[in-house]
C-alpha cells in the first residue's frame, strides 16, 4: 500500500492513502540502521509504502519504503550536533512567519532559513505578523526589513492573524499547493492557521512575559487538508536553525543577490571575503547589498551558530 505521512510523533506516523483511509503506522526496524543520520527518518509529507499487520484487536501499518523526496526542509538537530532533523518533505511553498518582538525574529534566523529553502528549491514567502500591535517606529522597522527581502526577490506580506489583515491574500496563494508554516514559537502560526480554517481549532498560547518567547503549542509536525483545495503543514516552533550539508563554495549561490553578480568577481571561486575585485563586496560598499545579509553569510561560512542577542538588523 502507498500513502502520504500526515503526522509524525517520532515513533508513530499517521498515513493517509489516496482513497482517504488513515492508518497509524510504525517504521520497520531496519530503517534505524541504514546510516540515516536524521533523528526522524520519516517526515511529514513523505510518500511511503507500507504493509498492514494485525496485532491483537488492532491493525497497524509497517512502513517499509520511503519514496525519493522532491525536496525537504532540514536543520541541525537541537541537542545532537551531528544529527539532523527533517522538518517536512515534498513542499510547494513555505510561509516563514516573522515578528519584530513578542518574540523577536532576527535576520540571522531568517537568512539561515532562506538559504536552506533556496538550496532545495522551495519558494518562501515572508509573513510579517502582528502588524496590528506595532507603533509607528516599529512599523517603519518592519517596512525597512521587508524592503531588504523584496529587493532580493522574496514576496513579503504584512499580516495580522489576530485581526485578519491580509489573511485572504495568504489563503489565495495557498490554493492547490502543499504549504508549510514555520517560525519561532509564539509568532502566531497556529493563530493564522485557525484564521484561515477556523474548524481546525489548533491550540494557541500566550507569549511568556518573562522571556518574551512563545510557548510551544505545536509539538509535532502535522499536515491538514483545507476546504479550499490546499494542504498545510503546521510545524513546532523553531528556536535556532543550523545549516546542513552546504559547501562553502556553494553558499553564495543561495543568496540570490550574491549569485546575480558573482560572474563579475575577478575569481571564479570567489568566497566574497578577502579576494580582490569582488563584486559582492563592491556592491556591499555601495549599499546595493544589505549588511545584515552579508553578516549572515559570513556567520554561516565560518560555521558560527546563531547569535540570539543580535538586533533586527543583525548588528551587535
Amino acid at each position: 500500500m502507498q500513502g502520504i505521512v500526515y503526522k509524525s510523533t517520532g515513533s508513530w506516523y499517521t498515513i493517509k492513502t489516496e482513497d482517504g483511509k488513515v492508518f497509524e503506522s510504525r517504521i520497520k526496524g531496519k530503517f534505524r540502521i541504514q546510516g540515516i543520520k536524521s533523528t526522524n527518518p520519516v517526515a511529514v509529507g513523505d510518500v511511503v509504502d507500507f504493509e498492514l499487520e494485525t496485532r491483537g484487536d488492532e491493525t497497524i501499518g509497517i512502513i517499509n519504503n520511503i519514496h525519493d523526496r522532491r525536496n525537504y526542509i532540514i536543520r541541525k538537530s537541537v541537542n545532537l550536533s551531528k544529527r539532523t532533523h527533517i522538518i517536512a518533505a515534498n513542499i510547494d511553498q513555505v510561509f516563514l512567519m516573522v515578528t519584530l518582538n513578542n518574540p523577536p525574529t532576527f535576520t540571522t534566523f531568517i537568512d539561515r532559513f532562506l538559504v536552506t529553502a533556496e538550496a532545495y528549491g522551495i519558494k518562501t514567502v515572508l509573513l510579517f505578523n502582528k502588524v496590528d500591535t506595532y507603533n509607528e517606529d516599529e512599523l517603519l522597522e518592519i517596512k525597512y526589513l521587508a524592503a531588504i527581502y523584496r529587493e532580493i526577490g522574496y514576496e513579503c506580506i504584512g499580516i495580522s492573524a489576530h485581526t485578519g489583515k491580509n489573511v485572504d491574500k495568504v489563503k489565495e496563494s495557498m490554493k492547490g499547493k502543499v504549504n508549510m508554516f514555520a517560525g519561532h514559537s509564539g509568532v502566531g502560526k497556529s493563530t493564522l492557521i485557525n484564521a484561515i480554517e477556523p474548524q481546525l481549532d489548533l491550540r494557541t498560547a500566550e507569549i511568556s512575559e518573562q522571556h518574551r518567547q512563545g510557548q510551544h503549542t505545536t509539538t509535532f509536525a502535522e499536515m491538514f487538508e483545507l476546504d479550499f483545495g490546499a494542504r498545510i503543514i503546521d510545524t513546532p516552533g523553531i528556536k535556532g536553525f543550523g545549516i546542513v550539508d552546504i559547501d562553502k563554495d556553494e553558499l553564495g549561490d543561495y543568496f540570490p543577490e550574491f549569485f546575480a553578480i558573482k560572474d563579475q568577481c575577478k575569481f571564479n571561486n570567489c568566497l566574497h571575503t578577502d579576494e580582490p575585485k569582488c563584486a559582492v563586496k563592491e556592491a556591499l560598499e555601495n549599499d546595493e547589498i544589505a549588511w545584515s545579509r552579508y553578516k549572515s553569510y559570513l556567520q554561516i561560512l565560518e560555521g558560527e551558530e546563531e547569535n540570539y542577542r543580535t538586533d533586527i538588523y543583525g548588528e551587535d
